[in-house]
């Protein structure tokens, strides 16, 4: 072989081996993201727009989302993959929030957006929020849904993906609203406006390891089914009580906290009352739940809830606690009803999902007179297992608490929120909104001066909620 031709070949198999050495051992130090949270608010001016005079409407959430300080919203239990060589970072979420507005007189609304299922992805000095989205058109009312919308543009101000540890923390990233974005927003906005900024933290797994041998296979085969009839294995039921008390309750005002005990779980925006005991028989439950929760603040705030109990009977649910305040203890308080229609069995679960639930009367004696009795309280979800090998639904997964270190922009410095860039109301027949505008050059820089920063760390505690006051 003539040696230019040797020289090349040579050249060609370097650069080969160049190329394919990196990856593999990307690869090979690829590791899992497994639990975490994102907070974002979406835009605060918007939300400010929907809950205001001229929309009069509000927002829900969905999928055991939850708020978290003053006006952002958390999403849950990340997956995905993170490559400490290359700095690559995948981190789903879970949870959704509902805005609706401007109500007709036929009891719909003209805004209608969902935005849910939010997405994060980095690559080099650059990622992407993408998000599920349905929404309603403005003018013509077409309702619309999207997957994975990449709706924002995310800044990372220079900051190096690349490291190890157990955690990724990013905190206050910018956010620009992408095209694709600004349509998926039926229009409200428009391509280049600035968002909320977005926080998230997402904790890491070390590198899988090598598949287990037969042995060790068959040592973890699954327990046998157990027919035991209509006796529970085990159960749990998840309630928030209801989303305003628990802002009202950290907020300003009662300054207060929850704390949990006796096997009670937080799961962000609900509580998970665990070991459930009892009976399941043609579609009537009679079940008892361990775990208590106890609220503490100023003014005099003092509410504990414990022993909780759901009953099933003719289709319609009910949830009791034991309930301790300065001025009134109770037994087997009956607290909200729901609907629990047509309950079965299907591969060893019985479960109820969310369902709606109003405040008993006996109940709003319970928050002194708080709220009356038909009140909309947080949704229930109920989960009883009737084999050993039924598995009740994850809890919302938030991931280690990040670093309480200083985050690149006190709340001091940023910018007010800028009204002129929400949707109009318009006064033409057709009842649609006026077109938005994009915030100014000053907003925005202000926003890409708060760089972002990234922080590897190990240590895990609990999350801690934090809240506006009770509206």
């Amino acid at each position: 072989m003539p040696a230019r031709l040797r020289a090349l070949v040579t050249a060609v198999c370097v650069a080969v081996m160049a190329v394919a050495l990196p990856a593999a051992t990307a690869h090979a130090t690829g590791r899992t993201v497994q639990g975490g949270r994102l907070d974002w608010g979406v835009k605060s001016s918007f939300q400010s727009y929907v809950t205001g005079p001229v929309a009069k409407g509000s927002y829900s959430l969905t999928g055991g989302a939850a708020t978290v300080g003053s006006g952002a919203f958390r999403f849950h239990s990340a997956t995905g993959s993170y490559d400490g060589d290359t700095g690559a970072f995948t981190a789903a979420f879970s949870g959704g929030v509902h805005f609706v507005g401007h109500r007709t007189d036929a009891g719909t609304y003209q805004l209608d957006l969902t935005l849910s299922r939010p997405t994060v992805r980095v690559a080099g000095s650059s990622g992407t929020l993408y998000v599920d989205v349905t929404s309603k058109a403005k003018g013509t009312g077409t309702v619309t849904t999207s997957r994975q919308v990449p709706f924002a543009a995310l800044s990372l101000g220079g900051i190096d993906m690349k490291g190890g540890g157990n955690a990724v923390v990013l905190n206050n990233l910018p956010a620009t609203l992408t095209s694709q974005g600004a349509k998926s927003f039926a229009g409200y906005y428009t391509a280049g406006t600035a968002l909320d900024p977005v926080s998230l933290s997402a904790d890491v797994r070390a590198a899988a390891k090598a598949s287990p041998t037969p042995a060790a296979t068959q040592s973890k085969s699954p327990s046998p089914k157990r027919t035991s009839g209509d006796g529970i294995e085990d159960g749990a039921v998840d309630w928030g009580v209801r989303r305003t008390f628990r802002e009202y309750v950290t907020g300003d005002i009662a300054q207060g906290k929850w704390t949990l005990s006796a096997g009670a779980q937080d799961g962000g925006a609900l509580f998970r009352f665990p070991a459930g005991e009892g009976t399941f028989e043609s579609g009537d439950l009679q079940a008892a739940f361990k775990g208590a929760v106890r609220f503490t603040g100023a003014h005099g705030l003092d509410l504990k809830l414990s022993a909780v109990k759901v009953t099933v009977e003719n289709d319609k649910g009910t949830l009791y606690a034991d309930v301790t305040t300065a001025d009134f203890t109770g037994k087997k308080v009956p607290l909200v009803t729901f609907a629990a229609k047509n309950l079965k069995a299907r591969n060893g679960l019985v479960a109820v999902t969310e369902a709606p639930a109003k405040l008993t009367e006996r109940g709003a004696k319970a928050f002194a007179g708080m709220y009356q009795a038909g009140t909309d309280m947080d949704p229930v979800s109920l989960a009883v297992a009737l084999t050993d090998d039924a598995e009740l639904p994850a809890l919302p997964d938030l991931g280690s608490t990040p670093t309480a270190s200083g985050t690149p922009a006190e709340k001091s410095s940023e910018p007010e929120p800028d009204t002129s860039a929400e949707p109009v109301a318009s006064t033409s027949s057709d009842g649609g909104t006026g077109p938005a505008l994009p915030i100014g050059l000053a907003a925005g820089s202000l926003l890409l001066a708060a760089a972002a920063f990234a922080v590897i760390r190990t240590r895990r505690t609990h999350a801690t909620a934090s809240a506006s006051q009770e509206d």
